[in-house]
């Protein structure tokens, strides 16, 4: 890949094709797109069970983890996905386009090799979130498939769950502090 020398301050990001930021840290370049992964019945947060989920809309998420991505000086592309097979399809298209993934599978956690497999393959930092705790509830929720591809879980601190995991994300890239203005 050829950078652009489109300026000599190291904090200014630079572009490398049409969806991979590369930023300038810890004296080297690194991409800083992340993907953020949402699976089956996330869409529905707010109203499915707020006493285990929470109130927030899925949207509202997004745009929590939008202005706190901008702030850790990542990009970000928010997706989610009721099918497995789309969620599959998304993990394998992120090689060579995205710097690591948080995903929150949703049930798929519990069941999907196909997931377990394909983030495996891509061999990203993973971290992977969960609004409630799935270690207090029902047992066959105490199964993760996704942790054996992820550096690290966070689970039960509802939607400030993604705040940490792109904190833990930014700093298994490289940057341990905050992006400056």
């Amino acid at each position: 890949m050829v950078l652009s020398q489109c300026c000599a301050h190291p904090r200014f990001a630079l572009w490398v094709g049409p969806i991979s930021p590369v930023n300038y840290r810890n004296g080297r370049f690194v991409h800083t797109s992340i993907l953020i992964l949402n699976g089956p019945n996330l869409n529905m947060l707010g109203t499915r069970q707020p006493e285990v989920y929470g109130r927030e809309t899925l949207s509202d998420i997004e745009h929590a983890c939008r202005a706190h991505a901008s702030w850790r000086g990542l990009e970000m592309d928010f997706r989610q996905s009721n099918s497995e097979g789309e969620l599959v399809t998304w993990i394998q298209q992120a090689k060579g386009h995205y710097a690591g993934i948080i995903i929150n599978a949703a049930a798929y956690t519990h069941t999907s090799v196909a997931i377990l497999d394909a983030l495996l393959a891509v061999e990203l930092p993973t971290v992977e979130v969960h609004l409630s705790n799935i270690h207090q509830r029902d047992a066959f929720r105490h199964h993760s498939y996704v942790a054996k591809a992820a550096r690290g879980m966070i689970c039960g601190f509802g939607s400030h769950g993604y705040i940490l995991a792109i904190d833990a994300l930014s700093r298994l890239l490289g940057d341990p502090g905050v992006a400056s203005a």
